[in-house]
């Protein structure tokens, strides 16, 4: 028997290149182990292929292949391609979540040895988060050689249906016309698909947008290059990282997260990757029987647009709590807003103030100010939208002054009140006219602003230009949410009471 692996080939997705490149990885390993192998197995890999030959039946070098690949190891998935057993257990953890959060969800799918606990660090000087997760006895990478072969230990030679766990998102459409709707794979082509977990990557996702419990983000890179792939996979980063650095805030922060893990690399000419697709399942409404789709992007990793994700990752870091029984993972709002904005290709604030729509967000997004203020100035953009931010920070700054000359002495200065009487007028503004009337009217009260009078033309386009309200209404509620001058009574820091069940990643089984 011979089998012929193509990078190549038009009916491959990136979930079956990610296959390839997963079987071009545990091959690579079994090598460099010098595992024993049946009579007559062998193989060629190279940097676009893999070639499989035996003279063996079909079903018995399947299932000794699964059976190396796919183990166990203290109740965790162990991958022989990643030569899993030799990373931090942090990272032995999060792929065996991530994969039972993915790929593996149903409780069919696997069978469970109970519950056990891990000390995992969250990074130096910082305190042990405790992780629950599912130990295994069995999953069903392991033993499916016989759904590829015919009762002669032969393999199939017509396509067989796929399980959503084999293709995640792959589901029957109607139940009633289970035949008509399935999705089917050739053999060669299904057996391929039981290595995409090796060569994908996972994330605790936890979004404050979309107010949904803890979920894990699938991240399936574009891979063009086999050899330079199993590289980037085994990078050190990915190996040896704490647990923290697990965590995603949204779809977009997973996908460039796992393309910017080397800052000083072009990650496409170096490992062959340009872009990535990054998904998440979950129940919905119409279809609670099955796990699906729930959203998904393809994240491209440009040059502007991983400098500005690593800026945004510099400054707006996730923080760990430690709460009254245990330690906590907290996500950055302001990061999870940004990165969804570079992951579309958008401008990076695009759309903040219809997100960021309630008093409660914007004090979320608020306690990040000094992070934001630095992602500002550091973010490569129009130099205008920086000075935009700049005039509506002094005319912050003077209005907040006005405040407190007029506040008697012995009382409060209610700058509070400014802050909210700003945001507020900001959410009224539903179109240019009205964008126009309040922010000039802000400005005037203000008095002199000095960036306004230095640069009157370049700033009067973003106030009198139809297409630009939308723009402007933005960049006036992020200077609002980063500004850094009198006035400010939380800085950087969520008090106590915002640290409940929403803001917090929780460790699912």
């Amino acid at each position: 028997m011979k089998l012929e692996f193509d990078l190549g080939n038009p009916s491959f997705t990136l979930l079956h290149c990610a296959g390839l490149a997963g079987l071009w990885m545990t091959l690579k390993q079994l090598e460099i182990e010098k595992v024993a192998r049946p009579k007559g197995l062998n193989w060629e890999c190279s940097q676009r292929k893999v070639i499989l030959n035996w003279q063996s039946s079909d079903k018995t070098v399947l299932e000794w292949l699964l059976k190396e690949s796919f183990q166990i190891n203290d109740g965790l998935i162990a991958l022989r391609g990643l030569d899993s057993q030799t990373m931090r257990k942090d990272a032995q953890v999060i792929i065996h979540q991530g994969i039972l959060g993915t790929f593996l969800q149903h409780n069919s799918t696997h069978k469970s040895a109970g519950t056990q606990t891990e000390s995992l660090s969250l990074g130096e000087g910082e305190k042990e988060i405790q992780v629950t997760y599912k130990a295994l006895q069995s999953y069903a990478y392991q033993d499916f050689a016989s759904n590829l072969c015919d009762k002669n230990e032969q393999l199939l030679t017509k396509a067989i249906s796929v399980a959503g766990w084999l293709n995640p998102g792959a589901v029957v459409r109607h139940v009633a016309f289970s035949s008509d709707t399935s999705f089917e794979e050739l053999p060669e082509n299904a057996f391929l698909l039981l290595f995409a977990p090796v060569a994908c990557y996972y994330y605790i996702l936890r979004s404050k947008l979309r107010h949904k419990r803890a979920q894990y983000a699938l991240v399936v890179p574009e891979i063009t290059d086999l050899e330079k792939y199993a590289q980037y996979r085994q990078n050190q980063h990915l190996r040896y990282a704490t647990y923290k650095d697990f965590h995603a805030s949204g779809l977009g922060d997973a996908g460039l997260r796992f393309l910017t893990l080397e800052a000083t690399i072009n990650i496409t000419k170096d490992f062959g990757i340009p872009r990535c697709q990054v998904l998440t399942l979950g129940t919905v409404a119409w279809s609670t029987q099955q796990k699906t789709r729930t959203d998904m992007y393809v994240v491209e990793a440009s040059e502007e647009i991983c400098h500005n994700y690593q800026v945004c990752n510099d400054w707006l870091k996730d923080k760990s709590i430690v709460g009254k029984d245990s330690t906590f993972v907290v996500t950055s709002f302001a990061r999870e807003l940004i990165a969804e904005n570079l992951a579309r290709n958008q401008p990076w604030y695009s759309g903040i103030s219809e997100k960021v729509n309630s008093n409660e967000l914007f004090k979320k997004l608020s306690y990040e100010r000094g992070g934001l203020h630095q992602v500002i100035q550091k973010v490569q953009s129009d130099e205008r939208e920086k000075l935009f931010v700049k005039a509506c920070h002094e005319a912050i700054n003077y209005t907040y002054g006005q405040v407190a000359n007029q506040t008697k002495p012995g009382e409060i200065p209610n700058f509070e009140r400014v802050t909210v009487k700003f945001r507020t007028g900001l959410s009224r503004c539903k179109n240019s006219d009205t964008f126009r009337e309040f922010i000039t009217d802000f400005w005037s009260r203000a008095g002199r602003i000095p960036t306004l009078q230095q640069h009157w033309e370049e700033l009067m386009e973003f106030v009198m230009a139809d297409k630009n309200w939308k723009k402007s209404r933005d960049l006036a509620l992020l200077a609002l949410a980063s500004y850094k001058g009198k006035g400010v009574t939380h800085e950087d820091n969520a008090d106590e009471d915002t640290l409940d069940e929403e803001n917090v990643i929780d460790i699912g089984l």
